[in-house]
């Protein structure tokens, strides 16, 4: 692939919040997305075989791996730009507890945040970027 592929619950308030931020600090339209209940998100989670009706994570397709869960997050900021990259430096907490920090949020996301009936649609001058 040749750009990196965001895979998000489309119901999910703070994901699709997660995706908006990450097209306007993406300048360069680097990224692409799709949801993972779309039929492209559903082909990406097979093929990497990672569940399909799991839906407590985001997932990076980059370079031919497909990153989860706190490594997404880290990935993105690390390819944006800008000073976006210094939030890298938590690489250096361990992956066990970046990841129960990422899955409280998870298991919290609709309470918190709210969830749609329906997935979000991109906007037409969006539309290329998503799957």
């Amino acid at each position: 692939m040749q750009y990196p592929i965001l895979l998000f619950d489309g119901v999910c308030n703070l994901c699709n919040e997660s995706v908006q931020w990450v097209i306007r600090h993406d300048p360069g339209a680097k990224f692409r997305f799709a949801s993972l209940q779309s039929e492209t998100g559903q082909a990406l989670l097979q093929q990497y075989h990672l569940p399909a009706d799991e839906l407590n994570t985001v997932v990076l397709v980059d370079d031919g791996k497909a990153f989860t869960r706190a490594d997404v997050p880290l990935r993105i900021v690390g390819k944006i730009g800008g000073a976006w990259p210094l939030l890298s430096v938590f690489w250096v907490v361990p992956r066990p507890l970046r990841n129960a920090v990422y899955d409280w949020i998870a298991r919290n996301r609709y309470r918190w945040f709210g969830k749609k009936e329906a997935c979000w649609l991109p906007t037409p001058e969006l539309k290329s970027r998503f799957l």
